[in-house]
């Protein structure tokens, strides 16, 4: 039976939907899934939110949002079948966090910057890892480039770290000069690795965000290459086989039309 209107618009509407499609009579697709065969729509919607955000559309993030909010009901429905928590064990322990995490809100702490309240929340989070170390908890299946701030971070945090952005560049011209003498496959993604890790130290030193940054190049770089394919095809060139200065032309006039 199809679900009335009104529940459809109720977080309890929605999870009866979800259990359904988990139950005898329910979806052939969702009744077979696990946590482990669900790990790549995680990233996925996460990957489709960004979009959705970058696009400015209101209407795209709410639907995004919608589909990572599935995603995350239906492991909850499958911890609630295994009995290994509930979704009131999942509400509880973030709210809990949340407390815990603010105290200059719901306590007696002082953190009247953003700036004061990130490093609190390092410091609180330092505190919760007891003697474990300070890199525990980063997790594996983030994009590398992220991974690499988060780690820069954590280090940061406990002192070991450069004394001047001077410092950084000086690194990354060294490693860049290791990378030119790489003579192996090996040597050379070990190099490569060492380069774009000092670049995501760069980044913080700026404030900048690695990944954001590196999304948004590849976005730009997008962009205007679909201009040298119009623009290739408009005037006969074939990008395949025609001069590079051609083709370099090009892609200079389709980034002054970006610009």
């Amino acid at each position: 039976m199809r679900p009335d209107k009104r529940s459809m618009g109720e977080f309890a509407g929605l999870r009866r939907i979800i259990a359904t499609l988990r139950g005898p009579d329910g979806c052939p697709w969702d009744r077979v899934q696990t946590h482990d065969t669900l790990r790549p729509y995680l990233l996925e919607e996460a990957s489709e939110i960004l979009e959705a955000i970058e696009s400015g559309d209101p209407a795209k993030l709410r639907e995004e949002l919608g589909d990572l909010l599935f995603q995350v009901l239906l492991h909850v429905q499958l911890a609630e079948e295994a009995g290994a928590f509930t979704m009131r064990d999942v509400l509880r322990g973030l709210s809990e966090k949340l407390v815990n995490r603010h105290p200059h809100v719901f306590g007696d702490a002082v953190a009247e910057t953003p700036e004061a309240v990130i490093e609190q929340w390092d410091d609180l989070k330092s505190r919760e890892r007891g003697s474990q170390s300070a890199l525990a908890g980063i997790p594996e299946a983030l994009p590398a480039l992220a991974r690499s701030q988060a780690i820069q971070r954590r280090v940061v945090n406990v002192g070991f770290a450069w004394e001047n952005v001077d410092q950084v560049w000086d690194k990354l011209v060294e490693e860049i000069g290791e990378l030119r003498g790489a003579s192996t496959t090996k040597e050379r993604e070990d190099e490569l690795g060492d380069v774009l890790f000092v670049m995501a130290s760069l980044a913080g030193w700026m404030k900048i965000d690695a990944e954001d940054a590196l999304r948004s190049a590849c976005g730009r770089f997008r962009g205007r290459f679909e201009r040298v394919e119009s623009l290739a095809a408009e005037r006969g060139v074939d990008l395949d086989a025609d001069y590079l200065a051609t083709k370099l032309a090009l892609w200079e006039e389709a980034k002054s039309l970006s610009e």
